[in-house]
């Protein structure tokens, strides 16, 4: 693993992602979790924003992603979001992310469906 971590949990984005055209044309809500591993964190010692990964510039990279682009899938949403967050930051080493449909159609109940990756740059 990775001694440093950054967690941003529960951002809420509207998105007209989906397979079915009713996703499509209404959109619904999805949830990001993100988990930043970083070998070497500076912030740690030197109480510097310019030393760490800004979780303000990261949300908004999320948020980019999300509300900017279509997807039929959440893993293809996850995955984009990944490839965007390590062309933005290059601190960090690794992330996870989970990306989930709370509204998801499927008949039944349940709390969220979610894609959930783990990637290391490479």
């Amino acid at each position: 693993g990775y001694p440093n971590r950054i967690i941003m949990k529960g951002m809420r984005f509207w998105s007209y992602s989906g397979v079915l055209e009713f996703e499509k044309n209404d959109g619904q809500e999805f949830v990001v979790n993100l988990t930043l591993g970083l070998t070497e964190l500076k912030a740690t010692r030197t109480d510097r924003i310019s030393d760490t990964v800004d979780y303000g510039a990261v949300f908004t990279v999320v948020r980019n992603v999300v509300e900017g682009k279509n997807f039929d899938l959440i893993e293809a949403m996850a995955e984009s979001i990944a490839g965007e967050v390590f062309t933005s930051f290059k601190e960090i080493d690794a992330l996870e992310i989970g990306v989930r449909k709370p509204n998801a159609p499927v008949e039944g109940c349940f709390d969220y469906m979610e894609a959930r990756l783990f990637r290391e740059r490479r």
